[in-house]
Order: C-alpha cells, then sequence, then structure tokens
C-alpha cells in the first residue's frame, strides 16, 4: 500500500497544490485521485505565472480571450476558472461522497486587495458566484483586514480557505471570523452548514531561522508552530461555542497544512508530511512532494491532540534568540508581499503573451 493511501486512511486529505492546462489535458490530475489518493487542490498566481509564460498550453486560450476584447486580471480569471471548473467536476464524486467535506478546489482573489476588506468581500463573491461550482473555495488572506472579510463572505454563503497564516493565533483569529459568520447566519435564520479550510503555512518558518539557529534545531520551527495550531484547533472543536454550532448543522473549518515542501537540502523531502499526519485535516503538497512520499514516505506517529512536545521546541527556540510572535507577523506581511509581486508577474506575462499572439 502506497503511503498516500496509508495518509488518507488514517483521515488526512491530500491535495495537490498546482493547476496546469496540460495537468488536466493529460489526464495526470485524474491519474493523482485514482493511483496517489489525491482528493481536492489548491491554486496561486506563482502556478499560473510559471505555466503562461513558460508555455504554450495556455495560448489559443489567451488568443482566443484578446480577440474578444480582455485583458490583465478579466483574461486571468478566465483561464483560471476554466481550468478550476474542469477539477471541481472532477473532484466532485469525491465531494459527493465525502458528504461535502472533500473535493475542493480553490481560486484566490487577487493578492493586491490583501489590506483593502470591503473590496475583497465583493471580489470573493463575484468569483464564488461566477464560478458556480459547490466545490470552490475562494482564498482570502488571514491579514487584519482579511479577517472581517472571511466573517462577511461565511455570513454570505461564500466556502472560504483561509490562506497567509502562520502561527496558532493566526489560526484562531481565522476560526474566530469563521465562527463569527456561522453564528451570523444562524441568528439570521440561515443554514450554518458553509465550509472552510485554514490554512497555515510551514517550511517558510524553516527558511527564516537556518542561518539563525545550531543543527539541534534545524528545521524543527515549521513542525512545532504547526503542532501548536493543530492543538489549538482541537481545543476549538471541544469548546462550548462550537459544539452549539455544530449541533444546529455546523461542520468544523478543516486545518490544512500548507507549504510543506522541503526547502533544506539536508533534510528529507517527505519530512513535513510525515511529520503531520493527523486525523480531520488537510495536507497541500507539490508534485513533486507527492511523489516523494508515495514512492518513499512513512506515515508516522500521529499529532498528539496536545501538540506533543512542541511547546517545548517553541521554549528551545525562544531561548535560542527567535522571537516567534514577531517572526509569525513578518512571515505573514513578507508572504503577502511575495504573493502580490507573483501577480504582478502574472498580469504582465499575460500582457506580454497576449501581445506576442496578435
Amino acid at each position: 500500500m502506497k503511503a498516500t493511501q496509508k495518509l488518507h486512511d488514517i483521515g488526512q486529505s491530500l491535495w495537490i497544490d498546482d493547476i496546469t492546462r496540460d495537468m488536466l489535458d493529460s489526464g495526470r490530475l485524474r491519474k493523482y485521485i485514482d493511483e496517489l489518493s489525491v482528493t481536492g487542490l489548491t491554486s496561486n498566481p506563482t502556478i499560473f505565472e510559471k505555466a503562461v509564460a513558460k508555455s504554450t498550453w495556455y495560448d489559443d486560450g489567451i488568443r482566443k480571450l484578446v480577440k474578444s476584447g480582455l485583458s490583465g486580471e478579466a483574461l486571468f480569471f478566465e483561464l483560471a476558472l476554466e481550468d478550476l471548473k474542469r477539477a471541481a467536476d472532477l473532484f466532485f464524486p469525491v465531494h459527493r461522497r465525502t458528504a461535502t467535506v472533500d473535493g475542493w478546489v480553490s481560486l484566490e482573489v487577487s493578492p493586491l486587495l490583501a489590506y483593502d476588506t470591503k473590496a475583497t468581500i465583493a471580489e470573493a463573491k463575484r468569483l464564488f458566484d461566477w464560478a458556480g461550482k459547490p466545490n470552490l473555495f475562494i482564498k482570502i488572506p488571514g491579514t487584519k483586514e482579511g479577517l472581517p472579510a472571511i466573517e462577511e463572505s461565511i455570513f454570505a454563503g461564500v466556502a472560504v480557505n483561509v490562506t497567509l497564516l502562520f502561527s496558532g493565533n493566526d489560526y484562531l483569529a481565522a476560526a474566530d471570523a469563521y465562527i463569527k459568520g456561522l453564528e451570523r447566519r444562524v441568528a439570521a435564520g440561515l443554514s450554518p452548514d458553509v465550509r472552510s479550510v485554514a490554512s497555515v503555512f510551514v517550511s517558510r518558518w524553516d527558511r527564516a531561522v537556518v542561518d539563525k539557529v545550531g543543527e539541534r534545531l534545524r528545521d524543527k520551527l515549521g513542525i512545532a508552530v504547526s503542532k501548536q495550531a493543530y492543538r489549538a484547533y482541537r481545543e476549538l472543536l471541544d469548546s462550548d461555542r462550537w459544539q452549539r454550532l455544530e449541533s444546529l448543522g455546523a461542520r468544523p473549518q478543516r486545518l490544512l497544512f500548507a507549504s510543506t515542501s522541503t526547502k533544506d537540502p539536508k533534510s528529507p523531502d517527505t519530512m513535513y508530511i510525515s511529520a503531520l499526519a493527523a486525523p480531520n485535516t488537510v495536507n497541500t503538497m507539490p508534485d513533486e512532494t507527492l511523489h516523494a512520499f508515495a514512492d518513499h514516505g512513512n506515515v508516522g506517529s500521529l499529532i498528539a491532540a496536545d501538540g506533543g512536545d512542541s511547546g517545548k521546541v517553541l521554549d528551545e527556540f525562544g531561548s535560542a534568540g527567535i522571537d516567534i510572535d514577531a517572526l509569525g507577523h513578518k512571515l505573514q506581511a513578507d508572504g503577502a508581499k511575495a504573493f502580490a509581486k507573483s501577480w504582478q508577474d502574472l498580469l504582465k506575462s499575460i500582457d506580454g503573451k497576449s501581445k506576442a499572439l496578435q
């Protein structure tokens, strides 16, 4: 039995962090579903930018859309939604079989809106309605300005993938926004069954401190922070506040581990997948990590509900001079900047391709 199947069997969803037209046309995504236990998909501007700039997969689509008068963001969303709708259809049997818990695909609002609450709310609703797929998440960053947008989107019935979370506190803030949206729906006589995931980024923690700590602490920060987030997740699900909502039909906002490819060549290429096995969660990974885990991965001990030794590990980082809270804020700000740059690069690539294909 492949390690991917074992991970699936313990209750963790494996999602692929990639989408290209070639992946759909070649049947590669179908193969991932059938053979590697993949049950969902995420995307981001960097993925699309590379596909547009470095391949011909989108040339015909761009040429057609340019002739119809589209450009820039409008052209991109047409391309992206065409791919994501096809992916959503592939995952729909999973979505139906799991009573809508799994089988999701994700589309991100423009990262340029990360600090604009009103614009994010409007764009999330527009994209969700435009797609018209029951298993499409709209990705909204968990920034200070993004949190009220998450609450309002959930209240409006928009399924949300909260992105750019880095710490347990970030997760709890996102969960609070989700729950507030559901509580408002209950007060308004609406169903609280609006789905969401909360995406905690892992590997960027270790990349940020690799030159600041000794070998004993190398590549241990991301896992420790993630385990603390899992502890917060489990405690929230046991809370009276959540139990009241669940009794009315709400379903948990699942914790998702993102950025789980190993960046350190000195460490195993599957270490984040093995270390973060946990039921009722999601792990999203790029192609190479998925294949590596299927080939030689190992499903070890599940994360302890109380976070195991993560508190002790974080204390050791504190003693080594790492301010975890400050670093978490910096990582989120840096992540928002990186996503914005990728978005701008994507639009430049689309503009360049559009002109070249005319």
